[in-house]
């Protein structure tokens, strides 16, 4: 069984100040300190602690990966000492929720236990404390309960939050979440089995909720999922979607699996720079190679090549589809492409149902 702890609301605040003296510390926040209703926590954002401060009921607008590989960033070539040195101060994050989580495993994978380790991301990742945090509630796009993720985490992170009346029940995940308690132990008392009891309560609630809001969109799940994009694969569904897609690259770069780069190579101050940049599978020069060949050309090839990597192969490589059920990529869909409709209709042409 996990420690758990408790931790008054009021004492919150200055446990943040005291881990700022120490540690890069970003929290949820609000730009606009007088929204007050809740569906305006769809602009919670990651910020300074010094910014508006909220729990947030769900997942924040950016994705995690934010803080792991930069949209820009030189990889090698001229080291500038002031410029180009990585912060060795640990950060932690606050309000990270489950579907991050999860979707994080599959960067975990990509950067850490590939053929190749990447060493920023490394130093990054093992510099970084997750302070994770239950939902209270969801947004309409999100369908975490169809890849069977919970609304709360259940692992992957050091230290979780969960909300009570008038404290957080606070569980420990890790070795370091331990460190933490111990040397900030004066903020936390041992949870009560009354607090644990009324956590346990407020959990099952909300799943409740989402299974009642999700139940008649009759979402595909996970078990079919790779069945539709092999017997899939040649289906008018491709290119039925891809006529509202307008390569803008979102989706991509909003998702917290997505992870594909470009490097390029440049010069500055007669010094030779690699750069590595997002890339997006959705732009029309993606798999271009040299001597201009492109295997992906079509717009709807590089649609599907979306949905084969996230449900093919990474059910293969990984064991799990690379999605997370955030719906950060339907919100921010400028052609209103949704991912879950997509594979509906993937179902219904094919006339296959959950297994």
């Amino acid at each position: 069984m996990q420690e758990t702890y408790y931790l008054e609301t009021q004492k919150l605040a200055a446990l943040i100040s005291r881990l700022k003296e120490e540690f890069n510390v970003f929290v949820p926040a609000l730009k606009d300190p007088d929204f007050t209703k809740e569906q305006d926590y769809s602009y919670a954002c990651y910020a300074d602690p010094e910014s508006h401060f909220v729990f947030n009921p769900y997942r924040t607008v950016e994705p995690l990966k934010m803080f792991f590989t930069n949209p820009l960033e030189k990889v090698a070539g001229y080291f500038n000492p002031g410029n180009d040195a990585p912060a060795a101060r640990k950060t932690i994050i606050f309000g990270v929720k489950s579907c991050d989580l999860a979707g994080h495993k599959v960067q975990d994978f990509v950067f850490l236990e590939g053929v190749e380790v990447d060493s920023l991301y490394r130093l990054r990742r093992e510099n970084t404390i997750f302070i994770s945090s239950d939902c209270t509630d969801f947004k309409s796009v999100c369908h975490c309960l169809d890849w069977e993720i919970l609304p709360y985490p259940s692992a992957g992170f050091d230290l979780n939050l969960s909300p009570l009346n008038e404290g957080y029940v606070v569980e420990v995940g890790s070795n370091r979440g331990k460190e933490l308690i111990k040397q900030y132990q004066i903020y936390f008392i041992p949870a009560k089995e009354a607090q644990l009891a009324a956590r346990k309560v407020k959990r099952e609630n909300l799943v409740g909720r989402l299974k009642k809001h999700l139940f008649p969109q009759n979402l595909v799940s996970r078990n079919i999922v790779q069945r539709l994009m092999k017997e899939g694969y040649n289906l008018d569904t491709w290119h039925d979607f891809m006529l509202s897609c307008v390569e803008c690259g979102g989706c991509n770069f909003i998702c917290d699996t997505c992870h594909c780069f470009l490097l390029a190579d440049t010069a500055q101050d007669n010094h030779n720079r690699r750069l590595r940049l997002w890339d997006s599978c959705q732009y029309a020069n993606y798999a271009r190679v040299a001597g201009g060949a492109n295997p992906l050309k079509a717009r709807a090839q590089r649609l599907r090549f979306r949905f084969t990597k996230k449900f093919d192969f990474f059910i293969d490589n990984l064991g799990v589809p690379a999605c997370c059920g955030c719906g950060r990529c339907i919100e921010v869909c400028p052609g209103k492409i949704d991912i879950r409709e997509v594979l509906k209709d993937l179902a219904k042409k094919l006339n296959i149902r959950d297994e």
